[in-house]
């Protein structure tokens, strides 16, 4: 009961010009990244909204909203999520990260991934074995693969820079432009927290760097330098 009523707020909240863009803006076509994913409508804060006033929700009725064919409903599963998250006992966060990766087949676009995996398994890995991102960054799942990156966004902002150089170096031959742009965004903001690293690993990758990765990367950096890095 309680996922038909979250399906009724979202569905009360849609708007007609939001249905027809977000299709289109998440490249549901055939053969795009997002196909067949359908949209209700709804803007990501009114989601947010409901995703906290649901928060207690149980797995079982948290895992039927993941499975629902309507994309705003995934991504207030995942909201829920890290909004228990916040407050949760050391042993609720590893079953909220257990639950997380139990279900990365429904994480099923970049900006569900995005929304969720740095609050989620990246704040839990802060202090713990991070394996698992180099298991999800070799997985065929492209979404596995950007939740591998965007949760080293948590480490990233402590400072902690070793794991995103580390799986960029990974993914330097990766074909698809959405992994490129998640890269080459956490290589920007590694740089952010040390330059002279960033500095180093374009150094070393930039004549190779997809140029996706590699404009992201350089974003923060000057004209002259910027220009120096995209030269092949």
């Amino acid at each position: 009961m309680t996922v038909k009523e979250i399906y009724k707020e979202l569905e009360a909240l849609s708007t007609p010009e939001k249905k027809e863009f977000l299709p289109y803006f998440f490249k549901t076509g055939k053969g795009q990244y997002g196909e067949g994913d359908k949209f209700i409508g709804v803007v990501v804060p009114d989601t947010r909204k409901i995703a906290k006033k649901y928060k207690a929700m149980p797995f079982e009725e948290v895992t039927q909203l993941l499975e629902n064919e309507y994309h705003e409903c995934r991504l207030c599963a995942l909201l829920i999520l890290v909004e228990r998250f916040k407050k949760a006992s050391e042993a609720e966060r590893k079953e909220i990260v257990d639950f997380y990766l139990a279900h990365t087949h429904r994480i099923n676009n970049w900006d569900l991934v995005d929304l969720s995996a740095k609050d989620i398994v990246g704040e839990y890995l802060v202090d713990k074995d991070r394996s698992v991102l180099y298991k999800l960054v070799k997985s065929s799942l492209l979404w596995d693969q950007r939740i591998a990156v965007v949760c080293t966004y948590a480490f990233i902002r402590r400072g902690n820079l070793k794991d995103i150089f580390a799986l960029s170096e990974l993914l330097l031959d990766h074909k698809h432009d959405l992994m490129h742009k998640a890269t080459g965004w956490m290589l920007r903001e590694a740089g952010k927290k040390d330059i002279e690293q960033l500095r180093k690993f374009l150094d070393k990758h930039h004549q190779i760097m997809p140029r996706t990765m590699l404009r992201y990367a350089i974003e923060k950096l000057s004209p002259e330098e910027r220009a120096h890095y995209m030269k092949k």
